[in-house]
């Protein structure tokens, strides 16, 4: 068994080979609206709280019970159903016809921003992620989870190769963590990672041929009030112990973007792979690739340079023209950008110019019609290098 470091003092999260957590300190979490609100005396979700507040949501629930592809099939449900779905479940011994229902990728703090429910910790505050999808106002990787004890994930790795911070808000979890390169030998002869690596199937080397060259899983029972860190490329699987509500984040920055990046080729890759032989035929095959590809994973090359213009804008903009006091008041990116200080973004753009000279560089990248990105590539580079030399004079 793989042993864990426990964060006792700030440190540099953005760091790629290690998992820190859980972190015992309370003080942590202590102060958030959802762990004094949400949590009844003897640390049981608040069923009455919750439902005054959200019974009016709509949710999206998985049903555990039932594998569809890689996941377990998802329905939308009133809020309030759900909760009454959870207690006729505890009352009948954690059994029900509906099978094991799991609200899951509830999209909270966007639905209700008027609402204390929690404040993000200062380490994991340089999110570019939620930066980016705040600006453009589409999305947002923040999320709410809450199920019964049993309810649980499958096999997985975060979006875009993110890291994750998931705090328990009432509840214990149980984590298998395996470190990034580990899921290449639980994949099977067709090169498909399993569904649950508890399955004793594992275990039939014609099957899976490489399993017995992997090593155990890290694992990890998380407490109430605790929050664990994933790197990026840590593929998991994850059990609620207990009746659990927790609060995650997917996020990126610029310590793990460029992985962000290669993964992005990877999955580019993939599908032409896959469509290669309509290459010839097909006159704007490139394009349909990128389609392809944003169907699967939610970004293409061309968003993906916007989000790193976003990302740039914002710190070039607090190098130049600094903060008012009004400004660092609110809660925005660029207040946090300021709290972590200037060289923090001298830093993000440094990190921005490597990977942004690699896709301006890339074929594929090239073949794009790029008229629409203002401004071009080329002149983003160009005010990036200018920004950093003249912060660093």
């Amino acid at each position: 068994m793989m042993s864990l470091t426990l964060l006792k003092e700030p440190a540099f999260a953005g760091h790629p080979q290690r998992a820190w957590s859980p972190w015992r300190e309370a003080k942590f979490t202590e102060d958030w609206g959802s762990r004094r609100n949400w949590v009844t005396w003897d640390g049981k979700p608040n069923f009455d709280h919750l439902l005054q507040k959200f019974g009016e949501a709509v949710v999206p629930v998985a049903n555990c019970d039932v594998k569809e592809y890689n996941s377990n099939p998802k329905q939308q449900l009133p809020f309030k159903e759900y909760v009454n779905y959870w207690k006729e479940y505890i009352k009948n011994g954690y059994r029900s016809s509906r099978g094991c229902l799991y609200l899951k990728d509830w999209h909270l703090s966007r639905a209700f921003p008027e609402q204390d429910v929690y404040t993000t910790p200062v380490y994991f505050s340089s999110d570019w992620l939620n930066e980016y999808w705040d600006a453009i106002a589409v999305d947002d990787y923040r999320f709410v989870y809450m199920g019964p004890k049993g309810s649980w994930t499958p096999f997985h790795a975060d979006v875009f190769r993110s890291y994750s911070w998931s705090a328990n808000i009432c509840g214990r979890k149980k984590w298998l963590l395996y470190p990034a390169g580990q899921e290449e030998y639980l994949k099977d002869r067709h090169g498909n990672l399993p569904f649950d690596v508890t399955a004793p199937s594992l275990q039939d080397r014609s099957v899976y041929p490489r399993y017995n060259q992997s090593q155990p899983p890290v694992e990890i029972v998380q407490e109430a009030g605790e929050i664990v860190f994933i790197p990026s490329g840590w593929h998991h699987q994850v059990y609620n112990l207990e009746d659990t509500i927790s609060i995650n984040h997917n996020w990126v920055n610029g310590c793990n973007v460029a992985i962000m990046w290669c993964f992005l080729q990877d999955e580019l890759a993939a599908v032409q792979r896959e469509i290669n032989e309509w290459k010839d035929p097909m006159d704007d095959w490139h394009l349909q690739c990128q389609l392809i590809m944003k169907s699967c994973t939610g970004i293409d090359y061309k968003e993906f340079y916007n989000f790193l213009k976003v990302i740039a804008e914002n710190r070039i903009s607090v190098l130049e023209n600094g903060l008012d006091d009004e400004a660092s008041a609110k809660n925005t990116p660029k207040a946090a950008i300021s709290t972590l200080g200037m060289l923090h973004a001298v830093f993000d753009l440094k990190r921005t110019v490597k990977v942004l000279t690699s896709l301006s560089a890339n074929e594929d990248f090239k073949k794009l019609d790029l008229t629409s990105l203002s401004p071009p590539p080329e002149a983003l580079l160009h005010h990036l290098k200018a920004a950093i030399d003249t912060a660093l004079l």
